[in-house]
């Protein structure tokens, strides 16, 4: 397991959120693809492909679906 990026870490607290990709794309300023990649990247480094294991990787790494990111 990896440490993840800045991105990727507001990228895992928008999903967490449950916010779409585009919404994602649209509050970050960049494109669907690239969500997608930070997604990929967050999914391999946390070892899991489910949405319960992305939480309890938020949860153990310090990260809150309330944390701060751009809106």
């Amino acid at each position: 397991m990896g440490t993840l990026t800045e991105r990727e870490t507001e990228v895992l607290a928008l999903v967490l959120e449950e916010v779409s990709t585009a919404a994602i794309a649209q509050r970050l300023g960049i494109s669907r693809r690239t969500v997608d990649a930070h997604r990929r990247n967050i999914i391999k480094k946390a070892g899991t492909s489910n949405p319960i294991g992305l939480y309890k990787y938020a949860l153990r790494h310090g990260l809150s679906q309330n944390q701060n990111h751009n809106q």
